[in-house]
């Protein structure tokens, strides 16, 4: 095994979303390497060139085509390969197909560098990253998804937007699965530390409830929105990709709702799914507990049942 490589990273998979993340990547200046894997070499080869030809409007970076042989002294190793969700398909539809091209790129990628972290977008990513788990043999903190980070940042936008102040002021998040029965933990939402409902009525908002529910929906159906106006979605989580790169390349140790295997985290163990993480160089360094009511329990443990249902389904007979 070669010697990691901090400011090296790779990108499997060269569809809309690991384009569009590569790129975000090359603008934001984090690393010096940066090598792109296709199962269409070609495509690959493309997006490669494409980048590059901004590379005089940024800082220097080696941008290249590869193979999984060029994963060895690679720091952050993100999969975004698999099937696109098509309209009208729910993220869960994908799970079988996405788990099928698991089997091949977990193990390849194991064969040459098990220092890495990997960091899979994937849809469906809970389940994808339950899988990359066992699929790759790798330590869990080093083995995690983008989660809910898309969905958290999300869910700021529109608070941001419905109380008229600084969506980077807002602090909420959205927990659990990363799709139909993601949860948002109003009981521990706040801006700038003042709880949401004090602050909903000091810019006038009285209506809570119908105001809450009406948002978490917006939230949920967000992707599917998207989708239907133009078929896939991709620079917002090439955002939250480049947000999850920046805390483990600068040790931040930053709180991000990335997708993670629970142990007893709520009652829930294993299983993936989203909760607010301590992220820094060693990848997950430890779960963040938050005040959730008793209905948001009920929910989460819900999510986490969901998904379980379908970990059970694919690999109780392997």
């Amino acid at each position: 095994m070669s010697e990691i490589n901090i400011r090296k990273t790779a990108i499997i998979g060269c569809g809309f979303v690991g384009s569009a993340s590569a790129f975000a990547l090359m603008e934001s200046g984090l690393f010096s390497e940066m090598v792109l894997i296709d199962v269409s070499k070609e495509k690959a080869e493309g997006e490669a060139l494409d980048i590059s030809h901004g590379l005089p409007f940024a800082k220097p970076m080696q941008i290249y085509a590869g193979d999984y042989s060029d994963l060895a002294d690679a720091n952050i190793v993100i999969v975004a390969a698999g099937v696109n969700q098509k309209p009208g398909e729910t993220r869960l539809d994908l799970v079988r197909k996405n788990v099928g091209v698991f089997r091949a790129v977990m193990p390849a990628i194991a064969r040459v560098n098990n220092e890495c972290i990997i960091l899979i977008v994937t849809n469906p990513v809970d389940i994808l990253t339950y899988a990359a788990a066992r699929l790759s043999g790798f330590p869990e903190n080093r083995v995690f998804g983008s989660g809910t980070v898309l969905d958290t940042a999300r869910l700021k936008y529109l608070l941001g937007e419905h109380l008229g102040v600084d969506s980077r002021s807002v602090h909420a998040f959205i927990i659990g699965e990363h799709g139909d029965s993601e949860i948002a933990a109003w009981s521990s939402a706040n801006v700038s530390g003042i709880p949401l409902d004090g602050f909903c009525e000091m810019r006038g908002y009285f209506n809570h409830r119908a105001s809450m529910s009406a948002i978490a929906e917006d939230v949920k159906n967000s992707a599917y929105e998207i989708i239907k106006k133009k078929s896939a979605t991709y620079y917002g989580i090439a955002m939250s990709v480049r947000r999850i790169c920046e805390a483990i390349v600068r040790d931040e140790k930053s709180i991000l709702p990335i997708s993670s295997i629970q142990h007893n985290n709520h009652g829930i163990s294993d299983i993936a799914l989203s909760m607010p993480a301590i992220v820094g160089k060693d990848g997950v360094e430890a779960t963040v507990p938050i005040e959730l009511s008793e209905q948001e329990e009920r929910n989460l443990k819900k999510s986490a049942d969901t998904l379980k249902e379908v970990i059970e389904d694919i690999f109780s007979n392997t």
